[in-house]
């Protein structure tokens, strides 16, 4: 019997644009978003966004790598529970604040507004997404999975390795074949306990051009994926259907019970 498609690691990105931050488990639940994924975003001129009726906002409206590959720079982690943003640029400190405060937002639009000056077109502003809802990049994008052996086949076509955290996912998978996860649109898998519907296929731009470790816009990974394989897409997104924990080195199937969706 093969060995079965497993959980190699798992991320989650509390401030659009800005680093990941692995974890060994995360709690899905029904119907909601990867948790603690995409929480912030740092507003670049005014967006239109209104938190009491929060809407899906096309994602140059903020701070983003494939615009902005300068915030590659920086290394950022952030405390849920005091709402603590630390950002580290070349090594040291720059700024550490509560986010969840006028004042702890306002030195962080600071920062930003003196370390990418020519990439603003208003003043930055740092905005928190309201319950059940997070700034994502696609309107349905719940949760993201990359399968590893499709970045291997994409790394034999640019002929240079291709860290997988170009693509931001949350969830990476080991041991699928290359595109497998393309055959699972419409199905149901399993994540360990949890049942996800894989939606759709996830479109790429130039932000996976930016090499996450060192800042650099190195590779063309979209023109690469079109020009090989005739798509730009690496991985898919999927929404929860059944929650629970999944946790690094839990299996990966297609739940055979499940009704496959048009």
């Amino acid at each position: 019997m093969p060995e079965p498609a497993r959980i190699r690691s798992l991320y989650r990105y509390p401030i659009k644009g800005l680093s990941p931050e692995p974890l060994t488990r995360a709690e899905l639940k029904a119907g909601a978003y990867f948790p603690g994924d995409r929480l912030f975003a740092i507003e670049n001129g005014p967006s239109g966004f209104d938190p009491a009726a929060p809407a899906h906002q096309p994602k140059v409206k903020f701070l983003m790598l494939m615009r902005n590959e300068r915030l590659a720079q920086l290394r950022t982690r952030f405390a849920p529970d005091s709402r603590r943003l630390t950002i580290e640029e070349g090594g040291r400190v720059a700024v550490s604040a509560d986010i969840g405060t006028p004042e702890g937002r306002r030195a962080v639009e600071a920062f930003f507004a003196g370390f990418m000056p020519e990439a603003l077109r208003g003043a930055p502003r740092v905005l928190a997404a309201p319950e059940g809802f997070c700034f994502t990049d696609s309107r349905r994008g719940h949760v993201s999975i990359v399968n590893l052996a499709s970045i291997a086949a994409l790394e034999t076509v640019v002929g240079a390795p291709v860290h997988p955290l170009r693509f931001r996912a949350n969830v990476y998978v080991d041991g699928w074949p290359a595109w497998h996860e393309f055959d699972l649109l419409g199905a149901e898998i399993a994540l360990g306990v949890a049942r996800l519907r894989v939606t759709r296929r996830i479109t790429r731009c130039a932000a996976t051009n930016v090499d996450p470790e060192t800042a650099m816009r190195d590779l063309a990974i979209p023109e690469a994926l079109m020009r090989a394989f005739g798509h730009a897409d690496c991985g898919v997104y999927a929404e929860v259907v059944a929650g629970g924990p999944v946790r690094i080195g839990d299996p990966v199937a297609e739940a055979p019970s499940a009704a496959r969706e048009p």
